[in-house]
């Protein structure tokens, strides 16, 4: 929800088949719901939320997957750069399976599930 809806607005006008939480009712949704719908309909969260990379790893599943907008608030055309260079960079069918990171300069993944988050893992 921190992001806007012109991003999903700028990923269809590419093709990508893309929505945003409100345009599904899910402005009041928890993010645990939120990624449980994602993951049934096989869908790509992009978020600033930094709580969905641990409710991932909770979830111990192979998606959704997820990018992570970070470093502060972003305007409507950096959160589009941002993506823009993440699609540039990560193949579209590794996407689902990983956690991007995203930030002003870098791009970071890892791969679903994520293990060994809680003691002795």
């Amino acid at each position: 929800m921190a992001l806007s809806p012109a991003l999903a607005g700028w990923l269809r006008s590419l093709g990508h088949d893309a929505l945003h939480a409100l345009e599904q009712q899910l402005n009041r949704a928890t993010d645990a719901q939120i990624l449980t719908k994602a993951l049934g309909e096989a869908r790509v969260v992009i978020t600033a939320d930094l709580d969905f990379p641990r409710l991932l790893a909770l979830m111990s599943t192979d998606g959704p997957g997820l990018i992570l907008l970070r470093g502060g608030n972003y305007s409507d055309a950096e959160s589009i750069e941002c993506v823009r260079r993440v699609l540039m960079t990560i193949a579209m069918e590794e996407l689902p399976k990983c956690i991007v990171v995203v930030d002003r300069k870098s791009i970071r993944r890892r791969w679903l599930p994520i293990k060994g988050t809680g003691p002795g893992g």
